[in-house]
């Protein structure tokens, strides 16, 4: 396929139709008229060499090519749109931009509202959006980070694509203030008898995937979206859960849970900031990671104080 000879602007007509699965919206949406739209459609169909778009009653389904096209035509508009808006300068003091980081709510937390304070001082007219990631995002990494400026993520889940360490954290237990069996410190045999609460999947941290390695699988009693529902999930049960110990030191001190070391030594996280190559030269992307390297060497600097030192 020579790309020289396509016309990029039926790109988005292509996503508009598939997405409305009506002529006159699509257009309406894209700004053109309802001619407009449907010589698009005809010049479509007759690439495709298929229909893309069939009547079903009163409406228009897709075709089995239209819905395999659903799925790629989001993805390539984000990135198509994302090649041309790269910057050769960027002066942050001026610019108006959005930056979408896709994160958990653990990264959000830790290291979003730092960054969020440095944009502020620095580029008033910057806007950050943290976008929370769920378990399919392996799956789907390149689309992910082709229609975001970066994902903020432990090393150890996704390889092969641009990042930037931004600081590390150790892992610690939590259970209730009152908890009826656990007065000291844990054990093993502890983590292995007692119900979990855990975030998302049981392995989805690496430090679970190492309990396995010791021969302890976690029986989950109850399974969450967020890392800051855990708290409130094991306060004034048997639960135990395992919470990275910088969110845990933002908990507050009636939150009903408390901080235990873990009763085996478990792999530290590395945060990173990672993204799609496209945005590496972007003069902008280079400033937002700048950005985040220096929010990142705060951070480094806190735990050598004081959060690492138990």
């Amino acid at each position: 396929m020579n790309l020289a000879t396509l016309d990029l602007n039926l790109l988005p007509a292509l996503r508009a139709l598939l997405e409305e699965r009506n002529v006159t919206r699509a257009g309406r949406r894209l700004g053109l008229s309802q001619p407009a739209m449907s010589a698009a459609l005809a010049r479509l169909r007759k690439h495709f060499g298929d229909e893309l778009l069939t009547r079903s009653g009163n409406s228009y389904a897709p075709t089995p090519l239209g819905t395999a096209l659903l799925t790629m035509t989001g993805p390539a508009c984000d990135l198509l749109e994302r090649v041309f808006t790269c910057q050769a300068s960027f002066e942050p003091a001026t610019a108006e931009r959005e930056f979408t980081l896709l994160t958990s709510d653990y990264a959000a937390a830790v290291f979003g509202a730092g960054l969020a304070r440095a944009v502020h001082a620095e580029a008033p007219g910057i806007r950050l959006r943290f976008q929370q990631v769920g378990p399919t995002l392996v799956d789907s990494i390149t689309d992910f980070l082709g229609s975001a400026d970066g994902l903020l993520l432990p090393h150890g889940v996704i390889t092969g694509y641009p990042s930037l360490d931004l600081y590390t954290d150790r892992w610690v237990c939590l259970v209730a203030d009152d908890h009826p069996e656990v007065a000291g410190a844990l054990t093993l045999d502890d983590l292995a008898r007692l119900p979990w609460a855990v975030y998302q999947r049981a392995h989805d941290a690496p430090a679970t995937r190492q309990l396995a390695l010791l021969g302890v699988e976690p029986r989950v009693e109850v399974s969450v979206g967020t890392f800051q529902l855990l708290p409130a999930m094991v306060a004034g049960t048997r639960r135990v859960a395992l919470i990275q110990a910088r969110l845990a030191a933002l908990l507050g001190p009636h939150s009903g849970v408390r901080t235990l070391p873990c009763p085996f030594d478990p792999v530290p996280l590395t945060e990173a900031l990672w993204w799609h190559p496209l945005h590496t030269q972007d003069a902008a992307h280079q400033w937002l990671r700048g950005t985040a390297a220096r929010v990142g060497d705060d951070l480094r600097e806190q735990s050598d104080r004081h959060l690492f030192d138990e």
